[in-house]
């Protein structure tokens, strides 16, 4: 009876047995290799551009200060008659000497439709500041951290715009008689310039390169770009591209005005980095979970062999 009931206790006896201190150290072994294989990403403080927003009066006072600024800026230009439309005779010998199709292909066919020019002309006088002001109210909202980085860039392109407006004043090629443009602001409305350039009050009309139109959208959408995820934010390009018809169809810009713009944007880009992301926003939640596995649901390996 004895020796029937004997190998029960003894194997009782062995299952209840505690395992010795050092079977935890193998464990601890694996989850620092574990570790080590999928190391924890280093994180940004802001991963998904929901960064602190900054005070609101101090982003509004900055921002009227540099419109005001940049008004004052381009009032400054005014007054170079001569030297605009030399500039304008130059800016179009050379886009003909680069063969870049001329201006007037686009206005033609804006002209096929008295509702469709005043539809371009509404679209030029009325789109360009409140959809930039839109677009950075959006960002200060939703994408602090990129708000942020759209304001400096803005303010950068605007500042080396306003430069170039100084440097180099430019009839546009609605005023220039060569390219026989139709000034369709002035003769279909609406129109944000006064009749006589020389003598308006409100606005620059010689400060067309680089065109600040173009600028303003294509950052817009490379902006809204940036900061969304959706499949369909490639679309936004279409407000840049809507913007460059409408600014050379109207004849207030030049081709060579938006491509001086891009390219001040895209150095402005190169300056001002964007909010970055984590290694992946999708790949380091699941790396950092992977990395945060518990002791006991890694494989132990003292056992293995016994």
């Amino acid at each position: 009876m004895d020796s029937r009931t004997e190998p029960a206790d003894s194997a009782s006896e062995s299952a209840s047995e505690p395992e010795p201190p050092d079977a935890a150290i193998p464990t601890a072994a694996s989850r620092d290799a574990a570790a080590q294989a999928h190391p924890q990403p280093h994180t940004h403080p802001d991963p998904d551009g929901t960064a602190a927003r900054p005070p609101l009066l101090r982003e509004l006072l900055l921002v009227v200060g540099l419109f005001v600024v940049y008004k004052a800026g381009r009032l400054l230009a005014t007054g170079h008659t001569g030297e605009a439309f030399a500039n304008a005779h130059r800016v179009w010998g050379w886009e003909r000497s680069l063969h870049l199709p001329g201006e007037g292909a686009v206005q033609a066919t804006l002209l096929h439709s008295d509702p469709l020019v005043h539809i371009a002309n509404t679209y030029y006088a009325t789109v360009h500041f409140p959809a930039t002001v839109a677009f950075l109210v959006w960002l200060y909202l939703r994408r602090p951290a990129h708000y942020v980085w759209a304001r400096r860039v803005l303010a950068l392109v605007t500042a080396t715009a306003l430069i170039g407006h100084l440097a180099f004043p430019l009839a546009p090629p609605r005023l220039l008689a060569e390219a026989g443009l139709v000034d369709t602001g002035q003769v279909y409305g609406p129109t944000v310039y006064g009749a006589h350039p020389a003598t308006d009050a409100l606005a620059n009309q010689f400060a067309a390169m680089p065109s600040l139109h173009f600028g303003w959208a294509l950052m817009v959408a490379i902006g809204l770009i940036t900061a969304t995820r959706s499949r369909l934010r490639v679309l936004w390009l279409l407000h840049p591209l809507l913007t460059l018809l409408v600014i050379v169809g109207t004849a207030n810009h030049y081709w060579l005005d938006a491509i001086v713009a891009t390219a001040l944007l895209c150095i402005a880009l190169a300056v001002v980095q964007p909010p970055h992301r984590t290694a992946t926003n999708a790949g380091a939640g699941r790396t950092r979970e992977r990395a945060e596995v518990p002791v006991q649901d890694l494989p132990e390996l003292v056992g293995a062999g016994r």
